[in-house]
């Protein structure tokens, strides 16, 4: 019986046994004095039903509340509360399925990320780690999880240390006793279960950008080849030209304009191959203490900037290397769109050594292209190169020092260089 059917029958059972009473007694009053037990009798017995139903319900959702959805509600009879519980109960299967569902699809992510050799560590906005995997322990030497991350960043070596509390996306290079080992950051901001989170992910590259040198190398090959017998034939082609010339003094007066084609054609490859030469014979640096004024003045004559800081400073460097350095920061920042008053030079002082800074507000460099821009020859430009930023690196690490290249928030490169 639904719980309409029983209120309906109760009140019409109060209502037929106080007329049988008032028309017995004869006294209408009597008769509603003496139906009022067995009124609150079965209202008692209503509410008692609809309470213990609501309690059943109140139980239930506090399970979910709790994330136990094994809870069921019984119920024996065909009611209006039947139709509840049995849709309760149906909730609670869709619910313990999916949640079953999640923690497989945790379970398995937490295995891939465990074995990954990116160093991973999530971050709630309070600054506390609440994951990390193999590799982020690993990179830190400690037990990540529950623990400050700020209180962890000391344990990690300078420039990756300096990288991550930058923010953004960067590439450092870490100078170490055998080889250079080059990092990849990835910083990334965003909600889970309504809760901001940072994600960090370190990614050592060193292996990676040798496998990819030893590829651009090899291109690097084949072009050389490629514009040495585009050159050699024709001034091989030209020499027999001439010669015949020289025997036939009708053809005499061809020999300026051969003589001119063949120097035209030396000049381009002595400028193809002194631009590929210069990345492979940098001379170790001569150090004097020099102004970073005088080295940025040189440069001023060259491209237009901005200078803030500390440029009175001195630093014991080489001085047309790290002019050289400078020259190719501020070119690539003009060359990527950036108005010439957004392009800033600035100096500070730093612990042990000085920080050079260039900042733009250009187009910017992807992920990707910053995760290769160390690598010599590789270019998004036309007409580049590809040998500056590895060449600044070169003249850097050849100081003793260090540069770190991130993406700007709202547009623009960044590139610190740390000389001791």
């Amino acid at each position: 019986m639904s719980f309409r059917a029983r209120v309906l029958l109760a009140i019409f059972a109060n209502a037929v046994i106080a007329v049988a009473i008032s028309y017995l007694s004869g006294s209408y009053f009597v008769g509603l004095f003496l139906t009022l037990p067995f009124v609150f009798w079965s209202a008692g017995r209503l509410v008692h039903y609809v309470e213990w139903s609501l309690t059943s319900l109140d139980d239930g959702l506090r399970a979910f509340k709790d994330g136990d959805f094994s809870m069921r509600l019984a119920s024996g009879r065909d009611d209006r509360t039947m139709h509840i519980k049995k849709l309760y109960n149906e909730v609670a299967d869709v619910l313990r399925v999916q949640r079953n569902d999640v923690y497989q699809k945790e379970l398995f992510l937490d295995t891939i990320l465990q074995r990954t050799p990116v160093a991973v560590v999530l971050v709630t906005e309070n600054d506390r780690v609440v994951y990390s995997n193999t590799a982020a322990r690993e990179l830190f030497g400690m037990r990540l999880d529950g623990r400050l991350f700020a209180e962890l960043l000391p344990a990690l070596v300078a420039p990756i240390r300096e990288a991550i509390e930058a923010g953004g996306d960067a590439i450092v290079a870490v100078p170490t006793d055998d080889r250079d080992e080059t990092f990849h950051l990835t910083q990334r901001t965003f909600r889970l279960n309504t809760v901001a989170h940072r994600l960090v992910l370190v990614e050592r590259l060193t292996a990676e950008l040798r496998r990819q040198e030893v590829a651009v190398w090899k291109n690097a090959i084949r072009v050389i080849n490629h514009e040495l017998n585009n050159t050699i034939a024709p001034i091989s082609s030209l020499i027999h030209s001439a010669r015949i010339a020289q025997e036939r003094p009708d053809r005499r007066h061809h020999l300026p304009e051969i003589y001119a084609t063949i120097e035209e054609r030396l000049a381009f490859l002595r400028t193809f191959l002194e631009s590929y030469a210069q990345f492979a014979r940098l001379p170790a640096p001569r150090r004097e203490r020099t102004p970073w004024q005088d080295i940025l003045d040189d440069v001023a004559a060259l491209y237009e900037f901005r200078v803030e800081g500390s440029p009175h400073e001195e630093a014991s460097v080489d001085r047309v290397q790290m002019q050289q350095v400078v020259i190719n920061l501020v070119k690539n920042a003009h060359e990527s769109g950036s108005p010439p008053d957004d392009i800033v030079v600035s100096v500070h002082r730093a612990v042990d050594g000085t920080l050079l800074r260039v900042v733009d507000r250009g187009r910017g460099m992807s992920e990707d292209v910053i995760r290769q821009a160390l690598i010599p020859f590789y270019t998004t430009k036309p007409a580049g190169s590809g040998l500056g930023l590895p060449l600044c690196n070169e003249i850097l690490e050849a100081h003793g020092g260090r540069m770190r290249l991130q993406g700007r928030e709202g547009g623009g490169t960044a590139v610190t260089c740390w000389v001791p």
